[in-house]
Protein backbone atom coordinates (compact mmCIF):
# COMPACT_ATOMS: atom_id res chain seq x y z
CA UNK A 1 0.00 0.00 0.00
CA UNK A 2 0.71 3.47 -0.53
CA UNK A 3 0.76 5.05 2.90
CA UNK A 4 0.98 8.74 4.55
CA UNK A 5 3.47 8.38 7.88
CA UNK A 6 2.40 11.08 10.63
CA UNK A 7 5.41 12.24 12.33
CA UNK A 8 4.83 14.38 15.34
CA UNK A 9 9.02 14.03 16.02
CA UNK A 10 8.57 11.65 18.63
CA UNK A 11 9.64 7.92 18.73
CA UNK A 12 6.08 6.41 18.55
CA UNK A 13 5.63 7.47 15.33
CA UNK A 14 9.46 7.10 14.10
CA UNK A 15 8.66 3.38 14.84
CA UNK A 16 5.57 3.22 13.29
CA UNK A 17 6.60 4.98 9.93
CA UNK A 18 10.02 2.17 10.29
CA UNK A 19 7.71 -0.78 10.46
CA UNK A 20 5.70 0.13 7.72
CA UNK A 21 8.61 0.68 5.16
CA UNK A 22 9.55 -2.86 6.72
CA UNK A 23 5.94 -3.88 5.51
CA UNK A 24 6.57 -3.79 2.21
CA UNK A 25 4.47 -0.54 2.18
CA UNK A 26 5.31 3.14 -0.11
CA UNK A 27 5.80 5.22 2.94
CA UNK A 28 6.00 9.23 2.91
CA UNK A 29 6.17 10.86 5.70
CA UNK A 30 4.77 14.08 6.48
CA UNK A 31 4.89 15.99 9.82
CA UNK A 32 1.91 18.78 10.87
CA UNK A 33 2.82 22.18 11.04
CA UNK A 34 -0.42 22.91 14.03
CA UNK A 35 1.05 26.63 15.26
CA UNK A 36 0.59 29.99 13.24
CA UNK A 37 3.06 30.69 15.61
CA UNK A 38 5.62 28.06 16.09
CA UNK A 39 7.88 29.84 18.87
CA UNK A 40 4.75 30.11 21.32
CA UNK A 41 4.16 26.79 21.32
CA UNK A 42 6.57 24.13 24.02
CA UNK A 43 9.74 23.52 23.39
CA UNK A 44 12.14 20.20 24.30
CA UNK A 45 9.71 17.50 25.34
CA UNK A 46 6.71 18.97 26.78
CA UNK A 47 4.73 19.37 23.62
CA UNK A 48 4.03 17.51 20.56
CA UNK A 49 3.90 20.89 17.80
CA UNK A 50 7.71 22.54 18.30
CA UNK A 51 10.39 24.03 15.95
CA UNK A 52 12.14 21.05 17.58
CA UNK A 53 9.40 17.81 17.09
CA UNK A 54 9.77 19.14 13.00
CA UNK A 55 13.22 18.97 12.86
CA UNK A 56 13.44 15.78 14.96
CA UNK A 57 10.73 14.33 12.46
CA UNK A 58 12.84 14.92 9.37
CA UNK A 59 16.06 13.68 10.78
CA UNK A 60 13.81 9.95 11.67
CA UNK A 61 12.56 10.03 7.65
CA UNK A 62 16.24 10.44 6.62
CA UNK A 63 17.52 7.74 8.62
CA UNK A 64 14.34 5.81 7.47
CA UNK A 65 14.94 6.39 4.27
CA UNK A 66 11.76 8.00 3.00
CA UNK A 67 10.35 11.50 1.76
CA UNK A 68 9.05 14.04 3.58
CA UNK A 69 6.84 17.16 3.84
CA UNK A 70 5.63 19.39 6.41
CA UNK A 71 1.94 20.18 5.91
CA UNK A 72 0.58 23.81 7.15
CA UNK A 73 -2.59 22.75 9.33
CA UNK A 74 -2.47 25.63 11.60
CA UNK A 75 -5.76 27.85 10.68
CA UNK A 76 -7.53 24.28 10.89
CA UNK A 77 -6.16 23.13 13.98
CA UNK A 78 -6.95 26.84 15.43
CA UNK A 79 -10.57 26.88 14.39
CA UNK A 80 -11.09 23.25 15.13
CA UNK A 81 -9.30 22.39 18.32
CA UNK A 82 -7.77 25.65 19.66
CA UNK A 83 -11.50 27.80 19.50
CA UNK A 84 -13.24 24.40 20.85
CA UNK A 85 -11.16 24.36 23.44
CA UNK A 86 -11.94 27.87 24.45
CA UNK A 87 -15.28 27.77 23.98
CA UNK A 88 -16.21 24.24 25.59
CA UNK A 89 -14.43 26.53 28.89
CA UNK A 90 -16.44 29.35 28.40
CA UNK A 91 -19.46 27.28 28.64
CA UNK A 92 -18.34 25.61 31.78
CA UNK A 93 -17.62 22.39 30.41
CA UNK A 94 -14.43 20.26 30.32
CA UNK A 95 -13.17 19.56 26.71
CA UNK A 96 -10.25 16.27 25.38
CA UNK A 97 -8.74 18.52 22.73
CA UNK A 98 -5.99 15.85 22.24
CA UNK A 99 -9.51 13.93 21.21
CA UNK A 100 -11.19 16.49 19.28
CA UNK A 101 -7.59 16.33 17.14
CA UNK A 102 -7.66 13.28 16.12
CA UNK A 103 -11.65 13.29 14.64
CA UNK A 104 -10.60 17.00 13.54
CA UNK A 105 -7.47 16.95 12.44
CA UNK A 106 -5.25 13.66 12.11
CA UNK A 107 -7.95 11.47 10.89
CA UNK A 108 -10.33 14.00 8.93
CA UNK A 109 -8.07 16.68 7.52
CA UNK A 110 -4.88 14.48 6.94
CA UNK A 111 -7.02 11.17 5.94
CA UNK A 112 -8.88 13.06 3.27
CA UNK A 113 -6.27 14.92 2.07
CA UNK A 114 -3.86 11.46 1.92
CA UNK A 115 -7.15 9.68 -0.01
CA UNK A 116 -7.00 13.02 -2.53
CA UNK A 117 -3.38 12.62 -3.46
CA UNK A 118 -3.64 8.81 -4.19
CA UNK A 119 -2.43 7.02 -0.77
CA UNK A 120 -4.13 4.19 0.57
CA UNK A 121 -3.92 4.77 4.75
CA UNK A 122 -2.55 7.01 7.37
CA UNK A 123 -0.20 5.58 9.54
CA UNK A 124 0.72 6.91 12.76
CA UNK A 125 2.03 5.64 16.58
CA UNK A 126 -0.50 5.53 18.48
CA UNK A 127 -1.33 2.65 20.58
CA UNK A 128 -4.11 0.83 19.93
CA UNK A 129 -4.60 -2.40 17.90
CA UNK A 130 -6.93 -3.15 14.16
CA UNK A 131 -8.33 -6.41 13.54
CA UNK A 132 -10.13 -7.06 10.55
CA UNK A 133 -13.55 -9.17 11.29
CA UNK A 134 -14.40 -11.81 8.79
CA UNK A 135 -17.64 -9.51 7.40
CA UNK A 136 -14.98 -6.79 6.38
CA UNK A 137 -15.09 -4.50 9.09
CA UNK A 138 -12.22 -3.05 10.81
CA UNK A 139 -12.35 -3.20 15.02
CA UNK A 140 -10.44 -1.09 16.97
CA UNK A 141 -9.22 -2.79 20.52
CA UNK A 142 -7.15 -1.49 22.84
CA UNK A 143 -3.39 -1.80 22.75
CA UNK A 144 -1.15 -4.51 24.40
CA UNK A 145 0.64 -2.15 26.14
CA UNK A 146 -2.23 -1.30 29.20
CA UNK A 147 -0.11 1.63 30.29
CA UNK A 148 -0.23 3.14 27.04
CA UNK A 149 -3.38 2.53 25.80
CA UNK A 150 -4.28 5.07 23.48
CA UNK A 151 -7.95 3.72 22.16
CA UNK A 152 -9.22 6.32 24.33
CA UNK A 153 -8.32 9.51 22.25
CA UNK A 154 -9.45 7.31 19.05
CA UNK A 155 -12.66 6.42 20.12
CA UNK A 156 -13.99 9.49 17.81
CA UNK A 157 -13.03 7.03 14.32
CA UNK A 158 -15.54 5.66 12.35
CA UNK A 159 -15.37 2.37 10.49
CA UNK A 160 -14.55 4.60 7.36
CA UNK A 161 -11.54 6.02 9.15
CA UNK A 162 -10.45 2.86 10.76
CA UNK A 163 -10.36 1.08 7.32
CA UNK A 164 -7.88 3.86 5.56
CA UNK A 165 -5.78 3.33 9.10
CA UNK A 166 -2.41 1.73 10.20
CA UNK A 167 -1.42 1.46 13.78
CA UNK A 168 1.79 -0.10 14.13
CA UNK A 169 2.65 -0.29 17.39
CA UNK A 170 -0.61 -1.56 19.00
CA UNK A 171 1.13 -5.23 19.70
CA UNK A 172 4.21 -3.93 21.50
CA UNK A 173 5.27 -2.70 24.72
CA UNK A 174 6.98 0.92 25.31
CA UNK A 175 10.40 0.02 26.31
CA UNK A 176 10.32 -2.63 22.92
CA UNK A 177 9.71 0.86 20.74
CA UNK A 178 11.92 2.27 22.77
CA UNK A 179 15.27 -0.28 22.26
CA UNK A 180 13.99 -0.63 18.23
CA UNK A 181 14.29 2.93 17.72
CA UNK A 182 18.08 2.88 19.30
CA UNK A 183 18.74 -0.13 17.11
CA UNK A 184 17.84 1.65 13.88
CA UNK A 185 19.61 4.56 15.27
CA UNK A 186 16.84 6.76 15.80
CA UNK A 187 18.29 9.68 17.69
CA UNK A 188 14.58 9.98 19.05
CA UNK A 189 14.93 6.69 21.03
CA UNK A 190 15.36 8.29 24.58
CA UNK A 191 12.83 11.25 23.90
CA UNK A 192 10.70 11.92 26.23
CA UNK A 193 6.88 11.23 25.84
CA UNK A 194 4.89 14.82 25.15
CA UNK A 195 1.89 15.30 27.59
CA UNK A 196 -0.21 17.91 28.77
CA UNK A 197 -1.79 20.78 25.97
CA UNK A 198 0.47 20.93 23.26
CA UNK A 199 -0.72 24.63 22.14
CA UNK A 200 -0.40 26.01 26.00
CA UNK A 201 3.31 26.75 25.78
CA UNK A 202 3.69 27.24 29.64
CA UNK A 203 1.37 24.47 31.20
CA UNK A 204 -0.67 26.72 33.15
CA UNK A 205 -4.17 26.22 31.89
CA UNK A 206 -6.15 28.62 33.87
CA UNK A 207 -4.12 31.43 32.97
CA UNK A 208 -4.17 31.11 29.48
CA UNK A 209 -7.84 30.61 28.89
CA UNK A 210 -7.60 34.10 31.80
CA UNK A 211 -5.78 35.44 28.20
CA UNK A 212 -8.17 34.16 25.93
CA UNK A 213 -11.38 34.74 27.83
CA UNK A 214 -10.39 37.76 30.13
CA UNK A 215 -10.85 38.18 34.01
CA UNK A 216 -14.78 36.48 34.65
CA UNK A 217 -14.95 36.78 38.69
CA UNK A 218 -17.89 35.31 40.63
CA UNK A 219 -18.67 33.26 43.88
CA UNK A 220 -17.78 30.32 45.25
CA UNK A 221 -20.95 28.82 46.86
CA UNK A 222 -22.08 26.03 49.39
CA UNK A 223 -24.42 23.16 48.15
CA UNK A 224 -27.60 23.15 49.49
CA UNK A 225 -27.16 26.21 51.83
CA UNK A 226 -25.85 28.75 49.23
CA UNK A 227 -23.95 30.66 51.38
CA UNK A 228 -20.88 32.38 49.61
CA UNK A 229 -17.94 30.82 50.89
CA UNK A 230 -15.75 33.14 48.97
CA UNK A 231 -14.94 34.41 45.27
CA UNK A 232 -12.75 33.52 42.03
CA UNK A 233 -11.42 35.34 39.06
CA UNK A 234 -12.55 32.79 36.37
CA UNK A 235 -14.76 29.98 36.76
CA UNK A 236 -12.65 28.27 33.65
CA UNK A 237 -10.23 27.85 36.22
CA UNK A 238 -12.41 25.11 37.70
CA UNK A 239 -13.19 21.35 37.00
CA UNK A 240 -16.06 19.14 37.87
CA UNK A 241 -14.77 16.99 40.86
CA UNK A 242 -11.20 19.68 41.88
CA UNK A 243 -10.41 19.50 45.27
CA UNK A 244 -7.04 21.75 45.33
CA UNK A 245 -7.14 25.12 44.65
CA UNK A 246 -10.15 26.46 46.44
CA UNK A 247 -8.62 28.59 48.57
CA UNK A 248 -11.75 28.95 50.88
CA UNK A 249 -9.64 29.79 54.00
CA UNK A 250 -12.19 27.97 55.87
CA UNK A 251 -12.92 24.29 56.59
CA UNK A 252 -16.13 22.76 56.12
CA UNK A 253 -18.36 21.96 59.45
CA UNK A 254 -17.47 18.59 59.67
CA UNK A 255 -13.89 19.02 58.35
CA UNK A 256 -13.48 17.41 55.39
CA UNK A 257 -12.22 18.69 51.91
CA UNK A 258 -14.91 20.27 49.49
CA UNK A 259 -14.84 19.63 45.83
CA UNK A 260 -16.18 21.22 42.81
CA UNK A 261 -19.93 19.98 41.76
CA UNK A 262 -21.34 22.38 39.40
CA UNK A 263 -19.96 25.31 37.50
CA UNK A 264 -22.39 28.06 36.02
CA UNK A 265 -21.03 30.22 33.27
CA UNK A 266 -23.35 32.92 32.96
CA UNK A 267 -23.25 33.82 36.42
CA UNK A 268 -19.91 32.85 37.31
CA UNK A 269 -21.36 30.45 40.10
CA UNK A 270 -18.96 27.34 40.94
CA UNK A 271 -20.59 25.43 44.04
CA UNK A 272 -18.71 23.09 46.26
CA UNK A 273 -19.66 20.17 48.60
CA UNK A 274 -18.95 16.96 49.66
CA UNK A 275 -16.84 14.64 47.57
CA UNK A 276 -20.34 12.01 47.69
CA UNK A 277 -22.01 14.85 46.06
CA UNK A 278 -19.85 14.04 42.67
CA UNK A 279 -21.51 10.60 42.36
CA UNK A 280 -23.15 9.97 38.89
CA UNK A 281 -24.95 6.88 37.92
CA UNK A 282 -26.65 7.71 34.75
CA UNK A 283 -25.20 9.70 32.00
CA UNK A 284 -26.82 11.30 28.81
CA UNK A 285 -24.69 11.61 26.06
CA UNK A 286 -24.67 13.85 22.75
CA UNK A 287 -22.73 13.40 19.35
CA UNK A 288 -22.28 9.63 19.32
CA UNK A 289 -19.40 8.69 16.77
CA UNK A 290 -19.54 5.07 16.27
CA UNK A 291 -16.62 2.70 15.01
CA UNK A 292 -18.76 0.42 13.49
CA UNK A 293 -22.38 0.10 13.95
CA UNK A 294 -24.20 1.60 16.77
CA UNK A 295 -25.61 -1.31 19.45
CA UNK A 296 -28.64 -2.00 18.01
CA UNK A 297 -29.48 -3.12 21.64
CA UNK A 298 -28.70 -1.74 24.97
CA UNK A 299 -25.04 -3.04 25.33
CA UNK A 300 -23.86 -4.39 28.88
CA UNK A 301 -19.90 -3.46 28.98
CA UNK A 302 -17.59 -1.27 29.96
CA UNK A 303 -17.37 2.98 29.56
CA UNK A 304 -13.78 4.80 30.17
CA UNK A 305 -14.23 8.62 31.36
CA UNK A 306 -10.75 10.14 31.10
CA UNK A 307 -7.91 9.51 28.75
CA UNK A 308 -6.06 8.01 31.70
CA UNK A 309 -8.92 6.72 34.03
CA UNK A 310 -10.72 3.35 34.91
CA UNK A 311 -12.97 1.42 32.87
CA UNK A 312 -16.48 1.45 34.58
CA UNK A 313 -19.09 -1.11 34.06
CA UNK A 314 -21.93 -0.05 32.47
CA UNK A 315 -24.92 -0.59 30.15
CA UNK A 316 -25.07 1.57 27.05
CA UNK A 317 -28.24 2.76 24.96
CA UNK A 318 -28.06 4.44 21.88
CA UNK A 319 -31.25 6.26 20.66
CA UNK A 320 -30.24 8.17 17.54
CA UNK A 321 -28.43 10.87 18.00
CA UNK A 322 -28.40 10.34 21.95
CA UNK A 323 -26.75 7.73 24.18
CA UNK A 324 -27.56 6.76 27.67
CA UNK A 325 -25.16 5.28 30.09
CA UNK A 326 -26.37 3.71 33.25
CA UNK A 327 -23.20 3.19 34.92
CA UNK A 328 -23.09 -0.26 37.47
CA UNK A 329 -21.20 1.43 40.00
CA UNK A 330 -20.91 5.45 40.40
CA UNK A 331 -18.09 7.17 39.26
CA UNK A 332 -16.96 10.45 40.55
CA UNK A 333 -15.92 13.64 39.05
CA UNK A 334 -17.59 13.46 36.11
CA UNK A 335 -18.10 16.64 33.89
CA UNK A 336 -20.12 17.61 30.85
CA UNK A 337 -17.86 18.27 27.78
CA UNK A 338 -15.49 14.69 27.98
CA UNK A 339 -15.73 11.85 26.34
CA UNK A 340 -17.57 8.60 27.39
CA UNK A 341 -15.68 5.60 25.08
CA UNK A 342 -17.56 2.57 24.68
CA UNK A 343 -15.95 -0.88 25.49
CA UNK A 344 -16.82 -4.11 24.46
CA UNK A 345 -14.32 -6.09 26.16
CA UNK A 346 -10.96 -4.72 24.62
CA UNK A 347 -12.79 -3.39 21.58
CA UNK A 348 -14.13 -0.11 21.08
CA UNK A 349 -17.63 0.16 20.12
CA UNK A 350 -17.46 4.26 20.23
CA UNK A 351 -17.60 7.75 21.80
CA UNK A 352 -19.70 10.34 22.79
CA UNK A 353 -19.26 13.69 24.30
CA UNK A 354 -20.98 13.85 27.83
CA UNK A 355 -24.01 16.29 27.94
CA UNK A 356 -25.41 15.67 31.37
CA UNK A 357 -25.19 13.59 34.68
CA UNK A 358 -27.02 12.49 37.73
Amino acid sequence: MRVLAAMSGGVDSAVAAARSVDAGHDVTGVHLALSRNPASYRSGARGCCTIEDAGDARRAADVIGIPFYVWDLSERFHEDVVEDFVGEYAAGRTPNPCLRCNEKIKFAAVLDRALALGFDAVVTGHYAQLVSEPDGTVAMHRAVDQTKDQSYVLGVLTQEQLAHSLFPLGDSHKQQVREEAASRGLRVADKPDSHDICFISDGDTAGWLRDQLGEGGGPIVEEGTGEVLGTHSGAYGFTIGQRKGLRLGRPAPDGKPRYVLDIEPVSGTVTVGAREQLAVSDIDGIRPRWCGRAPAEPLHGGVQLRAHGEEHPAMVEADGDRVRITLLEAAHGVAPGQAAVVYDGTRVVGSCTISATR
